[in-house]
């Protein structure tokens, strides 16, 4: 359980305490109904993590509406989208093993987060991994309904592979950036849970090879 969880049900019960002393038992009950669904909302569930080397895991829980080609930043990218319902488990988790390397908070618009336009307008927290093998960027992305994201680790922290790393409040989105030799695991329409769900596999060997043709291409044209 999310301590915010503890603290929004115990603001509604102390309510309803006071609405009972106040009024009648029955004008408690949405108070007591809220308090039950918070509790529920910030669920927090011990997840599986795989342990295949080179697995990128779903860093929320939610529905794959996306897979696309992008680029960003000067550089190819596979994008995949979740987007999270309220029903969902709204912790975040990291996708791989690794060192934060950059965060950056984006105020922005609070669009529908299955409107494509979101991913670059909504506000955002922008979080770079490096592993080992791979560098992974991930968004918590606000919805219409979200108005706070939580994001605990800072520069310099070293993270698992599925660890929690913060969480977005209600409805909301989360995009994955990976990097194009990446083998994609899911499709859209695919529901996936943060941390045990793979995304994609990264090849140690493959990204090795990628790099050394790089290097040729550019010892040949230099």
């Amino acid at each position: 359980m999310v301590r915010d969880g503890y603290y929004y049900a115990a603001f509604l019960l102390a309510a309803a305490f006071l609405i009972g002393w106040l009024a009648s038992l029955l004008w408690t009950l949405p108070c007591l109904l809220l308090a039950a669904f918070f509790l529920w909302f910030f669920r927090d569930p011990d997840r599986a993590i795989p342990d295949t080397p080179g697995a990128i895991v779903s860093p929320a829980d939610g529905k794959v509406t996306d897979i696309a080609r992008i680029v960003t930043g000067g550089e190819k990218r596979t994008r995949i989208s979740i987007f999270l319902n309220v029903f969902d488990v709204h912790v975040n988790r990291s996708p791989i093993a690794g060192t934060i390397r950059d965060v950056r908070y984006q105020r922005g618009k609070y669009l529908n987060a299955m409107n494509e336009a979101c991913a670059e307008q909504n506000e955002q927290n922008v979080v770079t991994v490096e592993g080992e093998d791979q560098t992974v960027i991930f968004k918590q992305i606000a919805g219409l309904l979200a108005r706070r994201i939580v994001f605990t680790k800072k520069l310099g922290d070293r993270v698992a592979r599925g660890e929690r790393v913060g969480l977005i409040k209600f409805g909301s989105r989360t995009d994955v950036l990976l990097e194009p030799e990446a083998r994609i695991q899911v499709k859209k329409g695919d529901r996936v849970k943060g941390g045990s769900s793979v995304l994609a596999y990264m090849e140690p060997e493959r990204r090795e090879l990628v790099a050394v043709g790089a290097e040729i291409t550019e010892a040949v044209n230099g």
